[in-house]
């Protein structure tokens, strides 16, 4: 009897610690940047994220979420991966700044190509300099300021923009105001909370009404490329999400009316070549507003 139930205990013991082993490979934990951005885009991609990995729970186990919203330089975002403990975080496809780094790119365009079409904030007393701009030739006269780092300032660069390119996001509209450059270029789907927290106050600036700029500019997983398990897992929950109708509801929550609210249909459209889009995705092309706009 005795040894009956020194045998049944071990095999207890045994099974607990398989159950816990099982229950801990299970166990996913994914550690995402989301710094380097506006607030709008970090909750957006913030909840993208949580409702892919809940969607690919079935197939892929639990999971545990923590997120690092510090700002990083241009160096230290270079190498995210290498330097710190960072699984994953959304940047635009063909990002320069980890051009030669390994990394998984999960292919699938988030907020429906909205940060390409990019909308611009100037100073009040340049509206009617602006609104008489019929071709782009005379928009690349004028200089857009670019923060320093953001991978904007080389694109506009390869379609002979005048650019100006430095300081942080922080210092933009004081660079503005020192009639440093003549415009700061947002997308449209963050453009009205930055100018509600960032410029509407000082009532030195505006968000210019006639002119949409429009570049293929899609948001993208960025994977370190030693988790491929991660990167399978986001692609299953991204895919489960569309076709759930979860991601539509996640995009009109984060937008609303944005397309009538800013007129973006009825604006003057100049369209500039992306050439950092990464070989996988040279076609991409958003058809958010149901029109050629490229």
């Amino acid at each position: 009897m005795q040894k009956f139930a020194s045998t049944f205990s071990l095999t207890s013991l045994t099974l607990m610690l398989l159950l816990n082993s099982a229950y801990s490979m299970a166990q996913q934990n994914v550690n995402f940047w989301n710094g380097n951005k506006t607030e709008s885009r970090q909750q957006y991609e913030r909840n993208i994220l949580k409702a892919a990995l809940e969607a690919s729970t079935q197939a892929h186990g639990d999971y545990t979420l923590s997120e690092d919203k510090s700002e990083l330089s241009s160096d230290e975002e270079s190498a995210v991966f290498r330097d710190t403990n960072t699984d994953l975080f959304v940047t635009v496809a063909g990002n320069p700044k980890l051009k030669h780094e390994e990394k998984i790119i999960v292919t699938h365009p988030l907020m429906k190509g909205l940060l390409g079409y990019r909308l611009i904030i100037v100073r009040h007393h340049d509206l009617e300099k602006f609104a008489a701009i019929r071709k782009q030739g005379a928009l690349k006269k004028l200089s857009v300021g670019i923060p320093e780092g953001w991978a904007d300032a080389d694109l506009f660069r390869h379609n002979g923009f005048s650019v100006v390119e430095g300081g942080s996001f922080d210092e933009i509209f004081d660079l503005l105001a020192a009639k440093k450059f003549d415009y700061v270029s947002l997308g449209a789907n963050e453009i009205e909370d930055v100018f509600k927290n960032r410029a509407e106050d000082s009532g030195m600036f505006n968000i210019e009404p006639t002119i949409l700029l429009y570049y293929p500019f899609a948001l993208v997983f960025y994977i370190d490329p030693e988790k491929p398990e991660l990167a399978e897992r986001l692609r299953d929950g991204l895919e489960a999400i569309e076709r759930n109708g979860h991601a539509q509801r996640l995009f009109e929550r984060a937008t609303g009316n944005l397309i009538e609210r800013l007129e973006l249909r009825s604006r003057k459209v100049f369209r500039l070549e992306n050439p950092m889009l990464p070989p996988q995705m040279r076609e991409y092309r958003s058809t958010l507003l149901n029109q050629s706009v490229d």
